[in-house]
């Protein structure tokens, strides 16, 4: 089963248009997809329920298609951390709960490729024992990282990486999102940093997706390359 966990840097690195990418490039090649977000804050209410920009994202993406629950079971209105979320909802998470839950859309929807997103970063907390880096270790999923590429993401990229292997999981690849323009603007700068990244990694890049206009998959794909998976 070709399933990968995707956690980024920080809230807002570009994990999302790095998912969605990845699964319109498998689309390309008329593979299945799926992409899940199982916990996802910052909801809107709509005729169907609650539901999240991001996981709408990854809904498009997933052929055959699937229903919102599928992708996102677990939704909150307010944009917050997911575990104060859930205990303002009175929902408390579990990773065992969610682990799972995981497991059985995994084996009633078997797809080519499967790509299950995070919330934030590494250590978000899903209640007041774990993380999502716990879910992750349960479910003992290679792992993509992205890097939100600004100032200061060589630090959190790093740290990020280092806790992956800590926790005994595999990075299986990385891939740099452009949210800062400032950032991007010297090319021999912003090479250099590409390069200190590619080092200090040690896993292969999937592509680095520059500042878009219209950041959505089809757009960021042809950055992205799931050859090194």
């Amino acid at each position: 089963m070709n399933v990968w966990f995707v956690t980024g840097t920080d809230t807002d690195a570009g994990k999302t248009l790095v998912t969605s990418g990845l699964l319109y490039a498998a689309r390309q090649q008329q593979l299945s997809t799926l992409g899940l977000k199982p916990i996802a804050s910052g909801s809107q209410a709509t005729p169907e329920g609650l539901q999240n920009s991001d996981a709408l994202a990854l809904q498009h993406q997933s052929v055959p298609p699937v229903d919102y629950a599928t992708v996102n079971p677990i939704a909150f209105p307010p944009a917050i951390a997911p575990h104060l979320a859930a205990l303002e909802a009175g929902q408390p998470l579990e990773v065992s709960a969610m682990v799972s839950l995981l497991r059985e859309t995994l084996s009633q929807t078997p797809r080519d490729i499967t790509l299950i997103e995070g919330a934030g970063g590494w250590r978000v907390p899903l209640n007041a024992q774990e993380d999502f880096a716990d879910l992750a270790i349960a479910l003992e999923l290679p792992m993509i990282l992205v890097v939100g590429l600004k100032l200061g993401c060589l630090n959190h990229a790093r740290l990020t990486a280092e806790a992956i292997r800590a926790d005994g999981l595999v990075l299986a690849g990385w891939a740099g999102s452009v949210v800062d323009p400032a950032f991007a603007a010297d090319a021999d700068r912003f090479e250099a940093n590409i390069a200190h990244l590619n080092a200090k990694l040690a896993a292969p890049c999937l592509g680095i997706i520059p500042h878009l206009d219209a950041p959505d998959a089809a757009n960021a794909a042809p950055y992205l390359s799931l050859e090194p998976l």
